[in-house]
């Protein structure tokens, strides 16, 4: 695929995102959600499909149900490339991702295989993210991602 070809695919899955993201919004508001946690969720979710998902190959949001796809994206590439990254911030973007797929779930986008695999995901890797995460934090600990050659 040329960049040409891989800029095009993304444009048009961002359009897509952006439908999707605008009716997560929407069932965010309905739930009584306060601005600051709406805008909290939105911007976990945008940066999740928008950004992770479209980094290295287009990948369509229902991709992001994946349980490898979340595992590089929580237990590699969240702790190791964003700064802001904390075992706080990972359960906060989880539960982010969660109510997004519940809601893609309601609205007839994803089929219930998907929204479990989410939820399945979450429940067996969430501790190993977070021990990663504080370990990877703590400058005192060993680099859990360190590989001898």
């Amino acid at each position: 695929m040329t960049y040409k070809e891989y800029e095009e695919k993304c444009n048009g899955i961002r359009k897509k995102n952006q439908v999707y993201l605008d009716e997560f919004k929407e069932d965010l508001i309905k739930a009584g959600l306060k601005e600051k946690t709406i805008k909290r969720h939105y911007t976990n979710v945008n940066f999740y499909i928008n950004t992770y998902l479209l980094r290295e190959e287009p990948m369509e949001m229902i991709k992001g149900t994946y349980s490898l796809t979340l595992n590089m994206f929580f237990g590699y590439f969240f702790i190791r490339k964003c700064t802001w990254s904390t075992p706080s911030t990972i359960k906060s973007t989880a539960a982010s991702i969660k109510k997004f797929y519940k809601s893609m779930l309601q609205r007839g986008y994803i089929d219930e295989m998907y929204y479990e695999e989410v939820i399945d995901t979450f429940d067996e890797d969430m501790d190993d993210w977070i021990s990663d995460c504080e370990a990877y934090n703590d400058l005192d600990s060993a680099d859990p991602f360190f590989e001898f050659l």
